[in-house]
């Protein structure tokens, strides 16, 4: 948290190259920090952090108007086209434990592409990956971030339409998180009014989660 009239909340961005993870951050900053673009190879190659200016509108405490923070940080997608598994996983892990040591983690927002389905090999390597970073806990400190919504709404699929037309995989996934998920439409996630919805919904899981942290520690090498 921060002081007695302003909230900040923590938040990183997993998932594989190509979900939208950078172009989340930028979503949900209100910013153009991390660069975001189409390319055959990843583009992300580093982790780095991303802060907001002071939002306000989105949140109260005690009847009075909090000035809400954002700070996301950005990692590379997995697998990556010039770093290996291992190597993406240590510099999430250091970056993890570098910025979020302080004041612990809010949640971790699983990116995935909204118009591409969830295969069950997929699904499985991305879980192993985040249990490995965030520990036993991880379902508790994980929300699913659907991104390109747009496409599916342009297939004629509304947000229940869509999950009830998802592969198995997907909703075993949703049902493991307790349900957190937020779409995103592409199109319109620079639009100060759809950033507020769904900054309000990530607020409200990390409010059902009684605003605890996930805390990290400096690994030795």
């Amino acid at each position: 948290m921060a002081g007695s009239n302003e909230m900040t909340i923590n938040l990183v961005v997993l998932g594989r190259t190509q979900t939208g993870k950078s172009a989340a951050g930028n979503s949900l900053l209100g910013s153009d920090d991390f660069e975001s673009q189409l390319s055959p190879s990843s583009v992300t190659t580093c982790c780095s952090l991303g802060h907001s200016c002071h939002i306000s509108g989105i949140t109260r405490r005690n009847g009075c108007e909090l000035a809400l923070r954002v700070r996301v940080l950005d990692t590379p997608g997995f697998p990556h086209s010039s770093l290996s598994k291992e190597r993406v996983r240590e510099m999430v892990r250091s970056a993890l434990a570098q910025h979020f040591r302080e004041e612990g983690l809010h949640l971790a927002l699983l990116v995935l592409r909204a118009d591409l389905p969830l295969c069950p090999d997929e699904n499985e390597h991305t879980i192993q990956f985040i249990q490995e970073l965030l520990g036993p806990t991880w379902k508790d400190f994980t929300a699913v971030l659907l991104t390109h919504a747009d496409k599916a709404k342009e297939a004629g699929f509304s947000e229940e339409a869509y999950l009830h037309s998802v592969s198995s995989t997907l909703l075993s996934l949703l049902s493991s998180v307790q349900h957190k998920y937020v779409f995103l439409d592409n199109q319109k996630s620079k639009i100060k009014e759809e950033r507020a919805i769904v900054l309000q919904k990530l607020l409200n899981f990390i409010r059902q989660n009684k605003y605890q942290v996930l805390l990290f520690k400096h690994n030795k090498e």
